[in-house]
């Protein structure tokens, strides 16, 4: 598979400087630090999906225009074959472990404010998450495995074809339960 992830920085970038804007005045709108917004850019750690949001929020774009180039306006068809891009996020601020592996299913529509994704999780013993909080609103279904959402002060345990929704403004968390790797089905609406 092809990883978009090191595009990203690139795109962020991109826009930034195509806005006319310093990291510092990006740090500023988006509420991260000078050195997180340096480090997302040159790919030396990869961004929690909440840093990509706020990010997305402070240059005034799409989460989507971080992951595609096109101008759809009628419906976006994704076949399984065509599938082959992703793009990895690290769900932990201390560092930039590739946990989960996205797999976005609406690159080619335009406009589009909902970003559908089916991602993998990837098993780990790590338990020292970090949560975070955005703007939006995001429904979960578990397609395999066993999933746990730390939620606010809850804990949620997901099995497969078990969903969630959820406001994304309270402090969460997306990861294997009991160390396993899982698939789920995630749509994550943030308003523009």
């Amino acid at each position: 598979m092809t990883n978009n992830s090191s595009i990203v920085g690139a795109k962020i970038k991109g826009i930034r400087e195509a806005k006319n804007l310093t990291v510092e005045e990006v740090a500023e709108r988006s509420g991260l630090s000078v050195e997180q917004i340096t480090s997302i850019e040159t790919n030396q750690n990869l961004p929690s999906l909440g840093s990509l949001i706020k990010v997305a929020r402070a240059l005034g774009v799409r989460l989507g225009t971080f992951l595609d180039d096109n101008d759809e306006l009628g419906p976006a068809v994704c076949r399984a074959e065509d599938r082959v891009s992703s793009i990895s996020f690290s769900s932990n601020a201390t560092g930039a472990r590739k946990n989960m592996e996205y797999h976005p299913l609406a690159q080619q529509k335009a406009g589009r404010h909902m970003e559908p994704f089916v991602i993998d999780i990837q098993a780990s013993e790590e338990r020292d998450f970090q949560l975070s909080a955005h703007e939006g609103e995001e429904f979960i279904y578990v397609l395999e495995g066993e999933v746990e959402i730390d939620y606010g002060k809850q804990v949620y345990t997901l099995r497969q074809g078990d969903s969630i929704f959820y406001d994304s403004i309270v402090k969460h968390h997306v990861h294997g339960a009991k160390g396993q790797g899982a698939k789920i089905l995630a749509v994550v609406y943030i308003p523009f």
